[in-house]
């Protein structure tokens, strides 16, 4: 149980309602982390544009699967097991190669990124990822300068940076709130990535 109260889907009611429906997965299911937002309905709403547009929008140019890499990976540097198990089985599913989804895990479970089967473009990627949700006061342009020396854009350097600022925002969520995976169904996420409005898991 979460240590705030939360609204089911069967008790809700006008906005929140509404918005459950925009959010629910099979069988009405809301994911807990958008159940904890129920007292302040507005707060669901901006969780979930956010993550809409940062992780699953066609003007993203990086694979979705390495998105949600840098997210598990951002999850387990912060310790919530809720996003890393629902990112983790949404990454196995984008990804479809069980040995390289199994590399990824082995190399994020013992924070070894380097050892990833990842290209070494994404494997500084990660670098900047743990460095930004360790130490962003440490942060210094010259990461940056290694970000793109190794291929990356800056428009994929700004991608890079909102997913991470959105999985730390969100482990703080889950983390300050108890929310668990109980009742949830790990790895839907909402696919329609043409529809930006379309908030809908699956």
């Amino acid at each position: 149980m979460p240590w705030i109260k939360t609204i089911p889907y069967a008790a809700a009611t006008g906005k929140l309602k509404a918005l459950y429906d925009r959010v629910k997965g099979p069988d009405n299911n809301v994911d807990n982390i958008m159940m904890i937002h129920g007292l302040r309905p507005h707060s669901m709403e901006g969780h979930m544009a956010m993550y809409k547009f940062c992780l699953h929008h066609t003007g993203n140019t990086i694979p979705k699967w390495f998105l949600e890499t840098l997210g598990v990976w951002v999850s387990a540097l912060n310790d919530c097991h809720y996003c890393v198990e629902h990112h983790f089985a949404g990454l196995v599913r984008l990804l479809n190669d069980e040995a390289k989804s199994a590399g990824i895990r082995r190399a994020i479970d013992t924070a070894t990124p380097e050892t990833a089967p990842l290209t070494p473009a994404q494997i500084i990627a990660m670098e900047y990822a743990r460095q930004l949700t360790r130490d962003p006061g440490g942060m210094v342009e010259d990461i940056v300068k290694k970000l793109r020396n190794a291929g990356w854009d800056d428009g994929e350097i700004l991608e890079i940076n909102q997913v991470c600022a959105y999985f730390n925002y969100a482990n703080r969520t889950v983390l300050g709130t108890g929310c668990s995976t109980d009742g949830d169904i790990l790895g839907l996420s909402p696919n329609k990535s043409d529809e930006p409005d379309n908030w809908g898991h699956s």
